[in-house]
This record gives C-alpha cells, structure tokens and sequence, in this order.
C-alpha cells in the first residue's frame, strides 16, 4: 500500500513466494535448475531433428541412386518399348501408306511372290515406304515340304532361292545385312529335306551378304501319344540356331489379344516363344479354331482392319517387335 509517498511493505501471505523473493540463493538456485532442463530439452529435440533429416536424405538418396527395389519396380512399370507392324500379301496401294503409318512401324515386304500368287505387286515400293518412316520385314516365299524331293534337290534349291532373294534385295535398294525371312506356312515337324533346304538357304544368303531369318508356326501340334513340336523349336533343335531370326505366329487366343492395337503391344517373347524377334498375333481371315476367346476384336467379316480404314480396304496381318525396322533394311 502507498503511505506518505512511500512503499510500505505489506505482510506476506504467501509464504513460498515470499521464501523466494526474500532468498536470492534460493531464487539462483531455481533459475539455474529451470535454464539446464530447457538446454537438456532442446538438445533432445535437435537429436530427434537430425535422426528425421538423415532418414529422409537416405531415402531421397536411395530414389536418386537407382537403388535396386526402385529399379525392378521401373523395369515392370516402363517395360522394353514393342513397336507395331502389319503385313499382308498385296501392296495396299500408295494413298493408304500415310494412314497405315498413324499405327504402324514398320511393314512386310515381299522379295517373291506371295503364296498363291503370281506376280508381287511390292516391288518398287521401298523407297516409297522408306520415305513415310517405315522399317522393313522382308519376306521371301519358302517352298511346300512336299515339294521337296529329296536331301540333294533341296539343298539345290535352298541355294538357289537364296541367290534370288539376295539378288531382289539388292535391286529393291536393301542394304547388306539386311534380314531376309523364309515364309514357312506349314506347321508342326519339317522333313529331315526341309532342314536341307534351310542350311542351304542361309548360308548363300550369308555368302551374299545378308542375314537368314525364319518366318514359321510357334503353335505346339500334338503329334499323339503325348508329344507335341513347334516348328520353330524343329528349326532350332537342328540348325544349332545358326545365327536365325524367327519371326513366329501364334494367333491363338491368349496369349494373343487378338485383332487389337494397344497403346502398349505385347512383347515378341508373349508368344511364348522366348527367342521370338518378331510375333505375328493377328491374321486375316481369323482362324476360328484359335480365336473364338477374342472374336469380337476383329471384324464381322473375319478380318483385322487398321483404324482409319473405314472402307475395310486393307485386312491385315498384326505383329509386333522390340524394333521398328526387324530387318534392318530401312538404312
């Protein structure tokens, strides 16, 4: 209370606090004790600080390094890139390059004349192609087993449809090198006279300059009792490979998706056959045999059309490959 102009002090009713504020020792003492538990706090929470900054920095580290569980999950996630082509037996005609181009990397071209056929409506259209950004699968017509007369006459004539195929190529302006397949229709086991025909066949085409590829079945045939062959595994168990490409068909529902274009295609080795460099997944006309799974991807007349084709000019057949020029024809 105020008296005079002067502080007066007045009688203390609490004693604790009083006991503080008449003690200077006691009121250090607090002081000292307060300031140690606020440093000891603080030295906590900057431990804790920097245990959270060195977990975050080890999984950012882990992220940025490729750290192998975030690599296999990318390899899953950004699969190998499989680019789309089309194939079929008549040129589809210079108008319907641009449109087919919107989907396709590449494109079948024929060196003889197609199975069934006379004359080969591709030749002189390379050029054409090349300009429009196509790659290439050149195509050469095999012969029929049954055409084989025998070891010799094959082996002959392995050599000289080689020396033609290599011959066509060349004029068509293909670069050495270029991959050459042999369009094997049949499926199932070959004939001991097709294997002759086919050791013939690559190694003229390799004397010329070109690399030797297979187009043939990878669809297993049951041969009865329990056993079934795929022709290109025939072709491998008895060339030793020799340096072949397979180009194979399995339209067969699945693993085929059918007469589709997927933004992500299937890869060569969803054929389930894992040293495919080509897969052709769909034919035109489909085989109802194989495809009754995935019928309503084609069209109602059987065939597979390109989107954009809305006259159904061209039907098709689909493949897919982990590059877009499977020959290596395009340079």
């Amino acid at each position: 209370m105020r008296v005079s102009g002067k502080i007066r002090d007045a009688p203390c009713k609490k004693l604790p606090v009083c006991a503080l504020v008449k003690s200077p020792a006691t009121a250090s003492r607090l002081f000292l004790r307060t300031t140690l538990r606020y440093i000891q706090a603080m030295r906590l929470l900057a431990a804790i600080s920097i245990t959270f900054l060195a977990v975050i920095s080890a999984v950012v580290c882990c992220i940025l390094s490729g750290a192998p569980f975030q690599l296999r999950a990318s390899s899953q996630d950004f699969p190998t890139r499989t680019y789309l082509g089309f194939d079929l037996n008549t040129y589809p005609g210079d108008n319907a390059l641009p449109i087919l181009r919107k989907t396709f990397f590449f494109a079948g071209y024929w060196l003889s004349p197609p199975p069934g056929a006379k004359l080969n409506s591709w030749l002189g259209k390379r050029e054409l192609l090349r300009a429009h950004g196509f790659g290439f699968l050149a195509l050469y017509r095999g012969p029929q087993g049954s055409d084989l007369k025998s070891e010799a006459r094959a082996a002959q004539k392995g050599s000289v449809d080689a020396r033609n195929a290599a011959a066509t190529a060349k004029k068509e302006g293909f670069p050495q090198h270029t991959i050459i397949f042999l369009d094997i229709e049949e499926g199932g086991r070959l004939p001991s006279r097709y294997h002759s025909y086919l050791r013939a066949w690559i190694s003229e085409l390799e004397r010329a300059g070109y690399r030797a590829g297979v187009y043939c079945s990878g669809m297993p045939v049951n041969e009865g009792g329990g056993v079934t062959i795929v022709t290109s595994d025939d072709i491998r168990h008895h060339l030793d490979a020799r340096n072949l490409v397979f180009w194979v068909y399995n339209d067969a529902c699945p693993p085929s998706p059918g007469c589709a274009v997927p933004r992500n295609p299937p890869p060569p080795s969803a054929s389930e056959i894992p040293y495919a460099a080509v897969w052709q997944f769909a034919q035109s006309p489909r085989r109802k045999e194989f495809t009754s799974r995935c019928a309503a991807t084609y069209h109602t007349d059987g065939n597979c059309y390109v989107p954009g084709d809305n006259s159904h000019a061209w039907f098709l057949d689909v493949n897919a490959a982990t590059t877009s020029d499977p020959s290596a024809g395009r340079n």
